[in-house]
């Protein structure tokens, strides 16, 4: 005798015992029980079994603070229970994996928060708003900067983290919460470029829109399709009340936490990472004093950084010394970046990826853009952390070069990295 049996993700939940004596019932039968099997089993697979346990679901509604999570950061920068000392623990409530998700989130958009406060605190950087023309009541976001930012007549290093929730001043949400402050957060870089003389611009490319709650009326509109044919608005209407129906049946199991519908009201001329660094550039970086601007960008900032060199070419190649990339995602063929890019970036760039070598060996790259070398890791989020020290040795070396008018090969420049290391 089988038993049918539906789990989800993380949860394992069955159907009732009723369920399971009437199937065997059925199975006993002959041919045309079984189908009846069959059909029940096709119904109860299309059960959204976690919709249906929501009535068990404890309310949506987390602490705003720290220590309401009670959560501290330790000496070490590492997040601990206030009380007992523990690391952040995920599944709070055990087959709840829903509730454990938005708790993550919550403590995700507190932890954001908090290191806008270390930029502010520690670093002493300042919070400069976007658009810089912006209006009170227009969509905003902003950046952080140096107080000398615009006027070192030095250096200047910029800062791009990747996709995803991540905001300014992190590498990944995730190693702040279950590793430390150092490998999460982009403070490290700050401290030591501050300490070594450059001014600081950390970019905030994945504030893109803010969100707010739809009336009834945009609801309503917004499900309306007026502009299409009747019959099919008419069918479309059908099945929408057949849904419906189909969910009011179930409601009478279930008490769902509806979440409230909401709609995206986009920055002006920020609205994606790559408008967002170009933006940036324009208004900033371009207009900086700095003779020689260092880049270090993760991930998806490695597309956004190409996607500004693309849209602003002869700006970067005049203003940028060197840019450092983590485990970039760029493509300079999907990207299309012209043969001029791509020789630029062979001889300014190098890209630290996930790779199980030891740090700064090399690594082959099926692409012809800059040089990969390991950043002696082979976790994504981590490779900015682990290349920390290279980097910096890396900007040192171009500016060396740079100064001494002798231009290194990428190779050259490679092999000096990876003897100091030997």
């Amino acid at each position: 005798m089988w038993e049918w049996r539906h789990c989800d993700e993380e949860e394992g939940q069955t159907a009732s015992p009723a369920v399971w004596v009437r199937m065997a019932q059925l199975q006993q039968g002959g041919p045309d029980e079984k189908e009846k099997t069959t059909a029940l089993k096709d119904l109860l697979s299309r059960i959204d079994l976690d919709e249906l346990m929501k009535k068990d679901e404890p309310p949506l509604e987390f602490p705003d603070t720290l220590e309401g999570f009670e959560y501290i950061f330790n000496e070490k920068g590492q997040l601990r229970h206030a009380k007992t000392g523990e690391p952040f623990v995920f599944n709070y409530r055990e087959d709840l994996h829903r509730w454990n998700q938005k708790r993550y989130e919550a403590l995700g958009e507190i932890i954001t928060k908090y290191v806008y406060g270390l930029l502010e605190k520690e670093c002493h950087l300042k919070k400069v708003t976007l658009p810089v023309d912006a209006t009170e009541s227009e969509p905003k976001s902003f950046i952080f900067m140096s107080e000398d930012a615009l006027t070192n007549p030095d250096k200047l290093l910029v800062l791009i983290h990747g996709n995803g929730v991540v905001r300014a001043g992190q590498w990944a949400r995730r190693l702040i919460i279950n590793e430390d402050l150092d490998s999460g957060t982009q403070i490290p870089y700050i401290k030591r470029a501050i300490e070594e003389g450059y001014g600081v611009i950390v970019l905030n490319p994945n504030e893109n829109y803010i969100e707010v709650e739809k009336t009834k009326a945009q609801v309503h509109l917004s499900s309306d399709s007026s502009d299409e044919p009747a019959e099919k608005r008419e069918r479309k209407d059908k099945i929408q009340k057949e849904t419906k129906k189909r969910r009011d049946f179930y409601e009478k199991y279930r008490n769902p936490q509806k979440e409230k519908e909401t709609m995206q009201m986009y920055i002006r001329d920020n609205g994606s990472p790559e408008e967002h660094a170009i933006y940036v550039w324009d208004h900033f970086i371009s207009q900086s004093a700095a003779e020689n601007v260092f880049f270090v960008a993760h991930s998806y900032g490695g597309l956004a950084f190409v996607e500004l060199m693309i849209q602003r070419e002869a700006e970067v190649k005049n203003k940028v010394t060197a840019v450092a990339l983590t485990d970039s995602v760029h493509n300079v063929w999907h990207q299309e970046a012209g043969k001029t890019i791509r020789e630029w970036m062979r001889e300014n760039c190098f890209n630290w990826v996930s790779s199980s070598e030891p740090l700064d060996t090399a690594v082959e790259s099926m692409l012809p853009d800059c040089p990969r070398v390991s950043a002696g890791t082979e976790r994504h989020e981590l490779t900015s952390w682990k290349s920390f020290p290279s980097v910096f040795r890396f900007f040192s070396e171009a500016l060396e070069a740079k100064n001494s008018s002798v231009k290194p090969t990428p190779m050259r420049r490679s092999n000096r990295i990876k003897y100091e290391e030997l």
